[in-house]
């Protein structure tokens, strides 16, 4: 894929539709992105999980356009979309077929049963093992066509069936659905939820042996068809660095915590260390449709023997620090405080993680920017968006407090907004500028700063950024000393 900057957003809460995305992306933000991962746009968008529970993962939801829309941005962005392994809608066609009809069901074996796994039952140690995204157990109980109450597993929600992805019914379900991807204009696809897609007895049924095994072979299956894959893993840091040693591409979870964390503390040791050992062949984020990810630098939850990048005291630190940021409000979309609940991550958009301060945010972007990898940037955060407590009251959904939608008014307030005008200025330099494909050097710097350079065809391009006292300085490929974020008023 290209290296050039991606917006991740949703049709619906951005722009209207798919071809609002598309007037957006030749209009406004001409020249800042190359490419563009559309958040699930399948029937419906407006399920259990904000699309991620698709009814049917092979039809655009009518009310955000269709296949064509898909296809005409892929003419001018290259286009991202998810391809959701791990599960379906309750109100699928699929699901409620197979609870109707039961083994004359053209998907019998479609799902993922407790008995299918634990065929002779759980002992205690078993399922205590299962590694949970969610308190509780993965497991809902459902009626079949007899009456008879039978467990499903539902490893996000009661509303998200587990798929048998090993099973004839399940291999051609998502067989489908990636030939509808690939016929619609899509270039790269997400590979959602996938680590907790093959379950065992015994084992935590989370990237154990058989995943891999198992990602390996289905992105064989949609590259045959001409797209690139990403996987999306959130868990301990030593386990990602294993997981991109082993796929095309990963997020890079890790960075979004520690960028915070540098900014808190004014230390950026630990920043300064994942530098070092972070996967290179990555997505760069720092806010995304999830939360801000604790996992990713914690303690091993499964193991708390294996140290994090950051000690349980920083952690709180950081959690701490990002609600006292948010005026509280990180605090009402988070934990047991909102449903939806999370255990690895904090709800809050980054902005207000950093105290609407202008500054500390074009700073972090910055440095997003110059790390090796592809930077991606969520809708909320290119517009600079504030915590919505008003939608999180209607919803109850921690998440959707960084899930804010847009109207045409509010768009433009927002493009018009002094740090959104510099966000795109800076988007627009990353994008032209073609030495991010060069070499990259993490330099040595004083305590509190972090200094990084690009070589690529006799250029170079040095960057020293003070994170405690919140400056910059940087010398472009031209010579430029740049060290003041109005200098990117130009390319806006």
């Amino acid at each position: 894929m290209r290296n050039a900057p991606l917006l991740i957003t949703y049709a619906d809460r951005f722009a209207g539709d798919l071809r609002g995305i598309a007037q957006m992306l030749t209009g406004p933000l001409a020249g800042a992105f190359g490419g563009v991962h559309i958040l699930p746009f399948y029937e419906r968008i407006d399920g259990a999980d904000a699309g991620f529970d698709p009814e049917d993962h092979t039809r655009v939801d009518a009310r955000i356009g269709t296949w064509d829309d898909v296809a005409d941005i892929s003419q001018t962005h290259e286009v991202m979309a998810d391809l959701i392994i791990n599960h379906v809608s309750s109100d699928s066609e699929a699901f409620r077929d197979w609870l109707a009809n039961g083994a004359a069901s053209p998907y019998d074996g479609m799902f993922c049963t407790y008995e299918g796994v634990f065929d002779e039952g759980a002992t205690n140690d078993e399922l205590c093992a299962v590694y949970r995204p969610r308190p509780g157990m993965p497991f809902t109980k459902f009626f079949d066509h007899h009456g008879r109450q039978i467990l499903l597993w539902t490893t996000f929600t009661s509303a998200q069936i587990d798929i048998d992805v090993e099973s004839a019914q399940g291999a051609a379900y998502l067989d489908r659905v990636v030939d509808a991807l690939a016929n619609g204009g899509v270039t790269l696809v997400r590979l959602d939820a996938v680590g907790y897609a093959i379950k065992r007895r015994g084992t935590s049924c989370f990237m154990i042996p058989e995943t891999y095994e198992f990602i390996a072979d289905f992105a064989d299956r949609c590259r045959a068809r001409g797209m690139e894959v990403l996987v999306e893993i959130h868990g301990y840091y030593q386990s990602q660095i294993e997981v991109a040693s082993r796929v095309d591409l990963v997020y890079d979870f890790g960075l979004p915590p520690l960028v915070l964390d540098a900014f808190f503390t004014g230390d950026t040791t630990v920043l300064r260390t994942w530098i070092d050992i972070r996967p290179t062949n990555c997505m760069t984020v720092l806010d995304t449709h999830d939360g801000i990810g604790v996992i990713d630098v914690a303690t091993d939850v499964t193991d708390r023997a294996q140290p994090g990048l950051l000690s349980d005291e920083r952690v709180a630190g950081l959690v701490d620090g990002i609600s006292q940021r948010s005026g509280g409000t990180s605090g009402l979309a988070t934990g047991a405080a909102a449903a939806n609940l999370d255990i690895y991550q904090v709800n809050c958009a980054y902005y207000d993680a950093l105290g609407r301060d202008d500054q500390q945010y074009l700073m972090a972007r910055l440095l997003q920017f110059l790390l090796p990898g592809v930077p991606q940037v969520y809708y909320v955060g290119l517009l600079a968006g504030t915590n919505d407590i008003d939608l999180l009251a209607a919803t109850g959904v921690g998440r959707d407090i960084n899930r804010r939608y847009y109207d045409p008014h509010s768009l433009s307030e927002a493009l018009a907004h002094p740090v959104v005008r510099r966000l795109v200025g800076l988007l627009r330099w990353r994008a032209s500028t073609t030495i991010f494909d060069g070499t990259f050097t993490h330099l040595d710097a004083p305590p509190g700063r972090v200094a990084l350079r690009w070589e690529a065809h006799g250029q170079v391009l040095d960057a020293e950024l003070d994170v405690a006292a919140a400056t910059f300085r940087m010398i472009d490929v031209d010579g430029t000393v740049i060290d003041d974020f109005a200098h990117f008023d130009d390319w806006s």
